[in-house]
């Protein structure tokens, strides 16, 4: 058994059972976004979290220790993305990417918007054209040092 094995036993129980990742992250105490991520092998679950989870998806005392191990982050089986959701983001990227970077520099000066300290906000907005995805990206600054 491995973290890979727990997370496919994960999706295995949510999708015969119907259950909603929001309602998980409700009864895990964390964002929908997150606990998604902690589900789907990309985050640390503490002692508590591991037994809601465990509770929720029939999870045995080895596999809720899984989910406290720290994972390999990373989740995409290819450098470029197959999926086409995936993919489109990977679009955004490589097309806007260098005018975040820019606007972020303008604004910040030089350094990165930390993936650690960082949140995500997903909601469907309505629109009479046609449901936006509405995304916000939330992730401290941290200017590089000189030394």
């Amino acid at each position: 058994m491995n973290r890979n094995d727990v997370t496919e036993k994960i999706i295995t129980v949510k999708v015969s059972k119907g259950i909603r990742w929001e309602d998980v992250a409700r009864k895990v105490g964390e964002s929908k976004e997150w606990t998604t991520a902690l589900c789907l092998g990309q985050m640390t679950a503490s002692p508590a979290q591991a037994k809601v989870l465990g509770k929720i998806f029939g999870l045995t005392a080895d596999e809720q220790k899984w989910l406290q191990v720290v994972p390999y982050k990373g989740s995409l089986p290819t450098p470029v993305p197959t999926d086409p959701l995936i993919y489109r983001w990977y679009e955004i990227v490589n097309v806007y990417g260098s005018t975040i970077k820019e606007l972020i520099h303008e604004e910040f000066g030089d350094g990165i918007m930390s993936a650690i300290d960082f949140s995500m906000d997903i909601q469907r907005q309505p629109d009479p054209k046609g449901d936006r995805v509405n995304v916000v990206l939330s992730g401290k600054f941290l200017p590089y040092k000189t030394y």
